[in-house]
């Protein structure tokens, strides 16, 4: 899906009120999230590398907690939203 902010798609697809958005920029997938109910995050956070996503997750993995950066940061849901699906 796209907008007036970009590509996006539902990182939780039961709330509409999050939105993943993606670019790529330099060979690299970048996200940036937007939340309906937080609208100051979009301008408090910036876009973030795949990279950075990566790292993160060992982190997360690490540490055991419950949130997966993973699913939030799907690079493969990306890649289809920017068109780059290998099918």
């Amino acid at each position: 899906m796209k907008n007036e902010k970009g590509y996006y798609y539902y990182p939780y697809p039961e709330n509409k009120q999050t939105r993943m958005y993606v670019k790529k920029s330099q060979g690299i997938i970048w996200f940036r999230l937007w939340n309906q109910q937080i609208p100051e995050l979009w301008d408090e956070h910036g876009w973030v590398s795949y990279d950075a996503i990566v790292e993160a997750s060992k982190i997360y993995q690490k540490n055991k907690t419950n949130f997966d950066p993973n699913r939030a940061y799907d690079i493969n849901v990306a890649k289809e939203v920017l068109g780059e699906n290998d099918g």
